[in-house]
């Protein structure tokens, strides 16, 4: 069986470095000028779920992050981007493109057991019409995970993941239930970190080049640590998961900008 999924969000990270040598090239005014009508258009992004990041560590500068509802006002945002002066000053290391996933694994479950007690063919019309009424009752309760807001917490970690198709170790060969057992065990480590770290994950399959992109948002950054080392205890970490690429980064709002343009970090928000 393959697990039912439900969608909601689509999610671009933009990775960027500030081109400082011609940044520091510009008089004061110049400087100003550009910074002022970045934060202009950055503070109306903030109102539909964009956020920025002052990124740590050599790869990269700045993070933009944004939540739309379809992938048209995803791209549109890129390109309100690319219209920027800041934008000239600014190289992508790196982006990642997904869509807010919630896996259904229970509920694949128990669903399939019923139509199978009634007898109901796979790939029916009925068989069909039951899992489409059951996807929607899902996604109405579902919703407001579905379509998050960016959370307001000052330190984000960002990370592509796979699951292993190794020479000896296939996720996608093993069988449903015993993927439902692990998903379970997994997901019972992040319960415990609730209150501590904010986790949206995001599907990627037929985006990007991973599976997955993991967003994990909270206010105190060693969580992430705490969270991420004890999920590699897990099974479906310890054997399955492949890690790409860590970021971390701190919540830069669009009002203080300019004050990251002049090296220093805004403090709060």
């Amino acid at each position: 069986m393959v697990p039912l999924t439900l969608e909601g969000s689509y999610v671009l990270h933009q990775m960027t470095r500030i081109r400082w040598s011609a940044w520091k090239a510009l008089t004061p005014h110049q400087r100003l000028d550009v910074a002022q009508k970045a934060m202009a258009a950055l503070s109306a992004m903030e109102t539909h779920q964009s956020a920025v990041y002052s990124l740590l560590g050599h790869k990269g500068d700045l993070m933009f992050l944004h939540y739309r509802h379809t992938l048209d006002e995803l791209h549109e945002a890129e390109m309100r981007l690319a219209q920027l002066s800041l934008w000239d000053f600014l190289d992508t290391s790196t982006s990642y493109v997904s869509v807010v996933e919630l896996g259904l694994y229970e509920t694949t479950a128990k669903l399939n057991k019923s139509l199978q007690e009634r007898n109901v063919q796979p790939a029916s019309p009925e068989w069909e019409q039951a899992v489409n009424e059951e996807l929607a009752r899902q996604r109405r309760a579902m919703e407001p995970r579905l379509f998050p807001s960016v959370p307001p917490h000052r330190y984000i970690c960002f990370y592509p993941m796979d699951r292993r198709r190794g020479e000896d170790r296939n996720w996608y060969q093993l069988p449903f239930q015993e993927r439902a057992r692990m998903m379970h065990e997994h997901g019972m480590i992040g319960r415990k970190y609730a209150g501590d770290v904010k986790q949206i994950i995001s599907g990627s399959i037929g985006f990007d080049d991973w599976e997955w992109g993991v967003d994990l948002f909270s206010d105190d950054p060693l969580q992430f640590k705490k969270l991420i080392y004890e999920m590699r205890f897990d099974e479906v970490s310890a054997v399955y998961a492949l890690f790409g690429t860590f970021y971390a980064g701190i919540r830069v709002p669009a009002g203080r900008l300019t004050q990251i343009l002049h090296g220093h970090l805004p403090a709060g928000l």
